[in-house]
């Protein structure tokens, strides 16, 4: 991989919550040991069922949650041991995000042009020609048209409007974008549009690229490395071309599993019982007690992370080899004995 923009390393994110007792706090483990590298010019994806932890870990990489233990380090600098101003500066100029929901993210009172132009005004970016010009440029890069330019976000689309937020998150010419959820707000007939533009900034821009879904085939069409996350946990690390057959953690596999085709037919392995809380994981590896492989040692001990390739690394004390047959899911057992 080339020189990481952006690194986390052991990151924990904890946050206390009222408990079920009176004046009682209970610790929700949101993100726990988190290590990831982000390279320049590369797309991660981020996967997993909801809750998982992956919103918590867009916050830590772009600041907005400031973690409990471990660093964020952007080019080589600790990102919490920099001043506010060069935090600001070194870092917030360089990183932008795209939210979940333009609808919210956006300032409703305040026409595209004025939305586009802040960045640029708080930063002190340029003249004021160069900043219209800039904003101009940026309408025209993800395909707004000139007249939405004094249009509020009310009276754009929900397409227009995530298009504006892209913008906005381009303005400051940043090296790494973090889109979280990006499409999950908008209608099926828009979505491949804003992915397809995603994908052709990042290449005319030379962006790194963070990209959050919970559908795993999207994240797979996106993204050079696909990062599977459970319960606040980084799981497997596989470069998207050896999927899906190549995964080695049962949960990926299950992912893709789930996955509808219309060309081929699909054996889901089905993950029996609730996702656990937060609150209180379960003892060792967090996915035993839904995993088909789990035995007594998964509920014992956390394995530690094997590496099976320069950029494929799984956490599992029973990981899959698609070497070996006996190792795979047997979908129909499966099914037989969780009916």
């Amino acid at each position: 991989m080339s020189t990481p923009v952006l690194e986390l390393r052991g990151v924990h994110v904890r946050h206390r919550i009222a408990g079920s007792r009176l004046f009682a706090k209970d610790t929700v483990y949101a993100l726990t040991g988190a290590d990831l590298a982000v390279g320049a010019g590369e797309t991660v994806g981020i996967v997993g069922e909801s809750g998982c932890g992956k919103s918590t870990l867009a916050q830590a990489i772009v600041g907005l949650r400031r973690p409990t233990e471990g660093e964020v380090v952007f080019r080589g600098r600790s990102l919490w041991e920099m001043s506010v101003s060069q935090r600001r500066i070194e870092f917030g100029r360089n990183v932008g995000m795209i939210f979940q929901d333009p609808s919210t993210a956006l300032n409703r009172r305040l026409p595209v042009r004025k939305i586009l132009r802040d960045p640029l005004d708080v930063h002190h970016v340029g003249s004021d020609a160069a900043r219209e010009a800039w904003v101009r440029e940026l309408m025209a890069m993800v395909g707004l048209p000139s007249s939405a330019a004094d249009a509020l976000p009310t009276q754009l689309s929900g397409g227009q409007r995530q298009r504006v937020a892209i913008a906005r998150a381009l303005a400051l010419k940043p090296s790494l974008l973090v889109a979280d959820e990006p499409t999950s707000a908008l209608d099926v007939s828009v979505r491949a549009q804003v992915l397809n533009l995603l994908l052709r900034l990042k290449d005319d821009l030379g962006l790194s690229l963070v990209f959050i879904s919970h559908d795993i085939q999207t994240v797979r069409r996106m993204s050079d490395r696909i990062v599977t996350m459970y319960l606040g946990r980084i799981v497997e690390t596989v470069p998207s071309e050896e999927t899906p057959d190549g995964v080695r953690h049962p949960y990926t596999s299950a992912l893709f599993s789930a996955t509808p085709s219309i060309l081929e037919e699909i054996h889901p392995i089905p993950l029996t019982g609730p996702v656990p809380s937060a609150v209180r994981p379960p003892s060792g590896c967090p996915f035993h007690p839904r995993c088909w492989k789990a035995t007594a040692l998964c509920a014992d001990e956390m394995p530690e992370f094997t590496a099976i390739g320069p950029a494929h690394t799984v956490r599992c004390h029973h990981r899959l080899d698609p070497e070996d047959p006996a190792t795979l899911p047997d979908a129909s057992a499966i099914t037989d004995a969780s009916a």
